[in-house]
């Protein structure tokens, strides 16, 4: 029997209701992300955010009725750096959005 790998994915709880929380790749499309491990999605998303543990074959079929087929594993910024201060923390920017120490926004949905 195969193996199925464990993702840490993010999500957000409102209650008693937990749902995945989506992204959008930069050419607009819905995406589903995965960590290799918790410290990976708290270095990117911060240590405040929820996670559950999931196998590829479980995400996907929690995506698949949403149309999306697109899935990351251990994504990481790419957007140009934003020129300004140097605060020496990650920052939120006024759209709310999170943003990486660089002040890059994360897409999300």
């Amino acid at each position: 029997m195969a193996r199925v790998v464990v993702w840490h994915v993010p999500v957000t709880v409102t209650g008693r209701t937990t749902s995945l929380r989506l992204f959008r790749l930069r050419d607009g499309r819905r995406c589903a992300v995965g960590f290799s491990s918790a410290g990976a999605l708290a270095e990117l998303l911060g240590p405040e955010q929820a996670t559950v543990e999931l196998g590829e074959p479980a995400l996907r079929a929690l995506t698949a009725p949403l149309g999306i087929d697109e899935l990351v594993l251990d994504p990481r910024l790419v957007a140009s750096p934003v020129s300004g201060p140097a605060t020496g923390g990650a920052v939120r920017p006024a759209s709310g959005h999170p943003a990486s120490r660089s002040g890059a926004r994360l897409q999300r949905r």
